[in-house]
């Protein structure tokens, strides 16, 4: 039987997360030292995860209008860090990093999230490596 064809058992590993008080405090200093001011830290949660399958070093969660309504809540967003890849990154790297998942929070911090492509003046890319030059 060909190789690409055997097949092995894997057992399964759940993902874990766990909430990040550290990581919240590098967020914050990060945000603040660019000089993001359309986000509300407060309303940014942040988790480690731990046996996540994914090529990210980070994701972003975003609290949709129909879940604010249901639940009474204010729009906000979860900062996800894979644990096994982000923690190999230097700190400025880091800082990239969460830059990067900022960037996706749109201006009116409304829980929807900016996607990757977008062309013209309001460039996804643009406006991540502008962050990333604003800091120390």
């Amino acid at each position: 039987m060909p190789k690409y064809l055997k097949c092995s058992i894997i057992p399964k590993v759940d993902i874990v997360w766990q909430e990040d008080t550290k990581l919240k405090r590098q967020l914050k200093k990060t945000i603040k030292e660019a000089g993001v001011d359309w986000v509300k830290a407060s309303r940014i949660f942040t988790y480690r995860s731990i046996n996540a399958k994914t090529r990210a070093y980070a994701r972003i969660w975003g609290l949709s209008r129909i879940w604010q309504k249901a639940l009474k809540v204010e729009p906000g967003y979860i900062l996800e860090v894979i644990s096994e890849k982000y923690d190999k990154l230097s700190e400025h790297e880091k800082s990239k990093v969460l830059l990067h998942e900022v960037a996706h929070i749109p201006k009116n911090f409304s829980g929807a999230l900016v996607p990757h492509i977008r062309h013209g003046k309001r460039n996804f890319y643009t406006k991540v490596n502008n962050l990333i030059k604003k800091l120390k």
